[in-house]
C-alpha cells in the first residue's frame, strides 16, 4: 500500500514539477517515471554486480563507456552538467537498451526529455535519489500514487490492482499449473503490468524448476500484455525491463477492436482487471467477441475476449464487478450461461466494496475458470471475503483478520470444502443448481444467512426504565444546583 511517508515525497516531487512549468498531470507522469527508471537501472547494475561474483555471464546494463550515465554518478553533477547529459545522451541510451525491434524500444522511440530548465532537472533528481527503489513493490506504489492523481484515474479504468490482491490470484493459479516453453501468461489491460510482474515474481521465487528449464530466452517468452493506453504501455516495458524481460511482448492496441484469429486460443493463462465503467459501440468492438454476447458493456466484452483468448485447457483468474454475477440483462445472462455450462467455472471470490478505495467503492469479485468448450464443473467454489488485511475506508490501513491466507489454504484443499455447511465462509454449489437459478453467481443467492431472535422488553418496560433514567439525571441537576 501507499505509505503515508510516500504520499507526502511524491507530493513534493509533483510539486516541484508543477511550480517548474510542467502542468500536464501525464507529462510529470512520464517524466517521473523516466527518472524513476533511470535510477532503478543503476539499482539493477549493483544487484548484476554483486551477481556477477557467482555468474560471470551476466551482461552489464552500463558498459565501460557509459558509467558515467549511472544515476549515483549523474547526480554528483551541477545542475548544467546533469542537464546536458540528460538532453544528449540518457534519453539515447535508455532508447536503445533493447533490440530496435523490440516493444520496448518501439515505445521508448517517442520518449522525449521535458524537463524544461537545469535548475527544475537538479531538484527533481535530488527528490528521487531519497526513493528507496531496492524494494521491488516501490515501483508499483509509486505508479498508484501518481495515477491517482490523474483525473481520469478509476474512470478510465487505470487505477492499479490492490498488490495484495495481485499476489494471492497469482498464487491461486500459477500454484500446480504446468509450464513449458510454450506457455503464454496474458494480460489484456495490464496497465503498468502487475499482473505480469507478480507473475514472474511468483515463478523466480516458487517454481525455480520453470527457470531451470526454459533459461532466459525462454522465461521471458512467457509473458504478453497490452494496453489502449501508449504511456500505460511504455510503463508496463520499463516495469517488465526492470525485472529482468528485456524484450517484453507489450501491445498498444485496442484489445477489444483488434481481436482476430491470430488471438483466438493463444494463451495459456490470463490474469486480468480489464476496464468495467463504461461501454462500446457496436462498431468499435471485433465481431467474433459480439458472436458469443452481443453487448455494449466493457466488463461483459472482456469476458468474452478472455474466454476466446484462453486456449483448450487454459485457465484465467479475472476482476469482475459484482453486476456481470447477477445482471439481468440477456448479455449477462449468456456469458454466465457460457461461463457455467460451456467451460470450467472453479471458483467465485467475493470481494469486499472498498477493496479499490478511494479510486473506486464498486463491489468485484475474482472469478477463476478454465476453458473447455463443452465440459462443465459438477459444482463452483464460492468463498465471501469480508477483511483483505485494509480498512475499508478511502484511507486502507493494514489491519488484522486478512481473509487471504485462509483463501489460499482452502483452495489449495478444494477436496477438505466438501461438506462444509452454507452458513460457513465458503462452500460448494452444485452447477445443476445454478443452472436452475437463471446462472446467478452471487455469493449471496446461495449462502444461508443464520438470523438470531433478539428479545426486547415490552414498550411499557423500555417507557417505564426511561423515566426512571430521567428521574435520576433531574435528581442529578438539582444535586448539583445546590453545591452552586
Amino acid at each position: 500500500m501507499v505509505t503515508n511517508e510516500l504520499k507526502n515525497k511524491v507530493d513534493k516531487i509533483w510539486e516541484t514539477f508543477w511550480t517548474g512549468g510542467i502542468s500536464n498531470p501525464l507529462t510529470v507522469i512520464e517524466q517521473f517515471t523516466y527518472l524513476i527508471f533511470i535510477k532503478s537501472l543503476d539499482t539493477a547494475q549493483i544487484k548484476i554486480d554483486r551477481e556477477k561474483r557467482n555468474n560471470k555471464d551476466l551482461q552489464d546494463i552500463f558498459p565501460s563507456d557509459k558509467q558515467h550515465l549511472r544515476w549515483e554518478t549523474l547526480s554528483l553533477n551541477s545542475a548544467s552538467d546533469m542537464y546536458s547529459i540528460f538532453q544528449n545522451e540518457v534519453f539515447e541510451f535508455i532508447k536503445n537498451l533493447s533490440d530496435k525491434q523490440s516493444p520496448f524500444s518501439h515505445y521508448m522511440k517517442d520518449a522525449s526529455f521535458l524537463i524544461p530548465t537545469a535548475k527544475l532537472l537538479q531538484k527533481v533528481v535530488d527528490m528521487v535519489s531519497e526513493l528507496n527503489l531496492e524494494d521491488k513493490d516501490i515501483k508499483g506504489d509509486l505508479y498508484e500514487y501518481l495515477l491517482s492523481k490523474l483525473s481520469s484515474a478509476g474512470t478510465n479504468g487505470q487505477f492499479r490492482t490492490p498488490r495484495h490482491i495481485i499476489k494471492m490470484m497469482v498464487e491461486l493459479v500459477l500454484n500446480d499449473i504446468e509450464i513449458n516453453k510454450d506457455f503464454k501468461i496474458y494480460d489484456p489491460a495490464c496497465g503498468t503490468a502487475g499482473f505480469l510482474i507478480n507473475s514472474i515474481e511468483y515463478i523466480k521465487a516458487n517454481r525455480i524448476e520453470v527457470l531451470n528449464s526454459l533459461g532466459v530466452k525462454g522465461f521471458e517468452n512467457l509473458f504478453y500484455g497490452n494496453d489502449f493506453d501508449v504511456s500505460m504501455a511504455r510503463i508496463s516495458s520499463m516495469n517488465m525491463m526492470l525485472h529482468s524481460i528485456s524484450e517484453a511482448s507489450i501491445l498498444n492496441e485496442d484489445a477489444l477492436a483488434r481481436f482476430n484469429s491470430n488471438e483466438e486460443e493463444k494463451y495459456n493463462l490470463i490474469l486480468a482487471n480489464p476496464p468495467f465503467k463504461g461501454s462500446l459501440d457496436f462498431d468499435e468492438v471485433a465481431k467474433s467477441i459480439l458472436d458469443l454476447a452481443k453487448t455494449k458493456k466493457t466488463e461483459l466484452l472482456f469476458v468474452s475476449l478472455i474466454i476466446k483468448s484462453l486456449k483448450i485447457g487454459g485457465r484465467a483468474a479475472v476482476i469482475i464487478p459484482d453486476g456481470v454475477l447477477f445482471g439481468a440483462t440477456k448479455a449477462h445472462k449468456e456469458v454466465r450461461k457460457e461461463l457455467v455450462s460451456n467451460q470450467q467455472l472453479d471458483a467465485i471470490i467475493s470481494m469486499p466494496s472498498g477493496v479499490f478505495k478511494p479510486y473506486a467503492g464498486v463491489s468485484t469479485a475474482i472469478m477463476i475458470f478454465t476453458k473447455t468448450n463443452g465440459h462443465k464443473n459438477d459444482k463452483v467454489w464460492f468463498y465471501d471475503m469480508d477483511n483483505d488485511g485494509y480498512t475499508l475506508n478511502d484511507n486502507r490501513t493494514a489491519c488484522e483478520g486478512s481473509n487471504i491466507p485462509d483463501i489460499l489454504k482452502r483452495f489449495k484443499n478444494l477436496e477438505n470444502e466438501e461438506n462444509r455447511n452454507r452458513t460457513e465462509q465458503s462452500f460448494f454449489v452444485a452447477i445443476e443448481e445454478i443452472e436452475k437459478n437463471d446462472f446467478d453467481l452471487s455469493i449471496n443467492r446461495y449462502k444461508d444467512i443464520i438470523y438470531e431472535t433478539i428479545k426486547y422488553d415490552s414498550p411499557k418496560n423500555i417507557l417505564k426504565n426511561i423515566k426512571d433514567i430521567n428521574m435520576k439525571i433531574s435528581k442529578g441537576l438539582d444535586e448539583l444546583g445546590d453545591m452552586i
